[in-house]
């Protein structure tokens, strides 16, 4: 494993081989970190990738091709050691390609790019799916950055705000305790797009916001300033930081893809939020994490 480094005036970004995994992101003014530093006593992981599965599958096995398959949570691309593909001032990009092992579980060709763009104040996190084989890929991916909520010593969590940009409230559907989805849905009223951090918001695992309800989630201090600002075009995101710890972190996770439904019992390729990828294709995305 190795430890790479970026930076610009503004910003320095560290970023493990292991899972392309960012693992520090600093103001270099001051010296402020703000991601989390994988302590195992809360959660051993600073911003891992989740591919090819978001989220958990019923009973840990998913089925395609006529065969039924185990898979963890999150996918095995976190773990794997990904390859440098290319390095510049401001930019750094890593691939993980399909294997014998990874063809164990989960029986697809695929090559898989992370790329870490700096930006003025900040960093562009970007993925590529490419499809170099000769039949449909279907794939989830999707991030899982910790940021540290609160940012100053002696401050609480719980006086904090996150703030979207949406003005009325957003509607979370509830996840099972075995990490499935259900029916059930949390509405969380806004004022003018503001939400106190409560001691029991993860009581029931992650906010799962689906249907476009927000682009934009900023972590503010007690006065409601935004320190950090998490901008993503994506279908859905998790709010998440691990039930009844009381830890000093909140993830912001950009998805395409979410866990099984907990009535779940189809393909693989009818997986709510599942994308597909035609042979020959390639899929891009992005998200930025902002600070100031």
């Amino acid at each position: 494993m190795a430890i790479y480094g970026l930076k610009n005036e503004a910003v320095e970004i560290q970023i493990q081989s292991k899972g392309a995994e960012l693992k520090s992101l600093k103001r270099r003014s001051d010296g402020t970190e703000y991601l989390w530093n994988a302590d195992p006593a809360f959660w051993g992981r600073t911003s891992p990738v989740l591919f090819p599965f978001v989220g958990g599958v019923k009973n840990k096995e998913y089925r395609t091709k006529g065969q039924t398959f185990s898979m963890g949570q999150h996918g095995f691309a976190r773990d794997m050691e990904f390859a440098l593909l290319s390095q510049e001032e401001d930019e750094i990009w890593f691939v993980l390609k399909d294997s014998e092992q990874t063809r164990q579980n989960y029986p697809y060709a695929f090559v898989l790019k992370l790329g870490y763009r700096l930006l003025e104040a900040g960093v562009e996190v970007c993925w590529q799916v490419e499809n170099p084989g000769e039949e449909e890929l279907p794939f989830s991916i999707g991030g899982h950055p910790a940021f540290n909520c609160p940012i100053k010593d002696g401050e609480k969590q719980t006086d904090y705000f996150l703030r979207f940009d949406a003005q009325e409230k957003v509607v979370s559907t509830r996840v099972s305790d075995k990490g499935m989805a259900t029916d059930e849905k949390d509405t969380y009223m806004l004022d003018q797009g503001y939400l106190q951090i409560t001691e029991h918001m993860f009581d029931h695992d992650a906010l799962v916001i689906e249907h476009d309800q927000a682009k934009e989630v900023a972590f503010c201090r007690p006065d409601k300033t935004p320190y950090l600002t998490v901008k993503m075009e994506v279908p859905l995101f998790g709010i998440w930081s691990p039930p009844h710890k009381n830890a000093p972190f909140i993830c912001i996770e950009p998805w395409y893809g979410r866990c099984d439904h907990e009535n779940f019992a189809g393909e693989l390729k009818e997986r709510e939020w599942e994308n597909l990828l035609a042979p020959g294709g390639t899929w891009k995305a992005s998200y930025q994490i902002l600070i100031g």
